[in-house]
């Protein structure tokens, strides 16, 4: 990415990188929400946590990404290491803990990119809590974040389902979750212009739980919902994968391991919404076929990670050349 940043900087190699990696066709726009995204391949949060590297993520073709997870004040996140590839499975195990600068600094740098103008690329805002932040207090944490860069990012995602933080799971409890988005939405109903606000669900939700989900998405009028964040369940692993694992000790699994649950968890949420409720669908996607079959399963957008890591910085053309086709 460092490398990315210096050949941004200077217009020839600009335009060499925008060449190869972008996908331009007006063919695969996609209006939502009242936003108009260049294409629907985005990049999931967690990797540019901080807003750093904007330019050189929309030299690579992606149609939005999202940044952060962003909590109310910087921290360390985990000791490291903390981010650990399983390469036999495609999958990556992370334990980042929300490490991030701060909404303060987040929310400069986004206004810089603002200021600098000439961008199509949607800004999606993760927001979370700090890891110090008791849960009855957690509503405080998101409400700050969703204040302070509201006029910002086109888009608000609710990040209440990372196994990296202690406790942060319980928040996925309907009673939790109708306090923070009761306090969201009051405050968006008081800005002169509204962002959707979306949730962030982990695959390891029972029906019962998802069932619960979709209720309390219609009581508060959700503007839609991101499936999936990563797993705790290693069953899907290779022997060599699980032993592996066991080494690396707790994290949230990416990658293809979590792509047939992931698409479960999809398919029955458009189904039982009656598609009625937007879905950016995330887990396992590393080819055009991949985000084909999460789009016939009912997802409105896609974001790659693990699929970015593994395929590299051509994924989001091949895709979109993919679904073009």
């Amino acid at each position: 990415m460092g490398c990315l940043k210096m050949g941004t900087r200077l217009s020839l190699t600009d335009a060499l990188i925008r060449n190869a990696f972008q996908f331009r066709s007006n063919q695969l726009e996609k209006e939502l929400w009242g936003l108009r995204f260049p294409n629907p391949v985005g990049l999931g949060a967690g990797f540019d946590k901080n807003a750093c590297y904007l330019n050189e993520l929309e030299a690579l073709g992606f149609g939005f990404v999202e940044i952060g997870t962003v909590t109310p004040r910087a921290q360390p996140g985990n000791e490291k290491p903390r981010l650990f590839r399983l390469p036999q499975d495609k999958a990556l195990i992370n334990r980042m803990g929300f490490n991030n600068e701060g909404v303060a600094a987040v929310k400069q740098r986004l206004i810089n990119w603002n200021n600098a103008g000439g961008s199509h690329m949607i800004i999606g805002g993760n927001i979370g809590k700090n890891k110090v932040t008791p849960n009855e207090d957690a509503w405080k944490d998101y409400k700050i974040c969703f204040n302070e860069l509201h006029n910002e990012v086109d888009y608000f995602v609710v990040n209440v389902s990372s196994p990296n933080t202690p406790g942060l799971r319980e928040l996925q409890e309907k009673d939790a979750l109708r306090r923070i988005f009761g306090e969201l939405q009051n405050d968006n109903a008081g800005k002169s212009k509204p962002k959707p606000l979306l949730l962030k669900i982990a695959p390891d939700l029972t029906q019962e739980q998802l069932d619960d989900i979709i209720a309390l998405a219609v009581e508060i009028d959700l503007s839609g919902l991101v499936a999936t964040n990563t797993t705790t369940n290693r069953s899907m692993l290779s022997p060599a994968g699980t032993e592996k694992s066991k080494a690396i000790g707790q994290g949230g699994l990416s990658g293809k391991p979590v792509q047939q649950r992931s698409t479960e968890v999809l398919s029955y949420l458009s189904r039982n919404t009656g598609k009625k409720i937007p879905i950016i669908a995330s887990g396992g996607i590393f080819t055009g076929e991949d985000a084909a079959d999460k789009f016939n399963n009912g997802a409105s957008l896609i974001q790659v990670w693990t699929g970015f890591v593994y395929e590299g910085p051509a994924i989001t053309k091949k895709i979109c050349t993919y679904l073009a086709r």
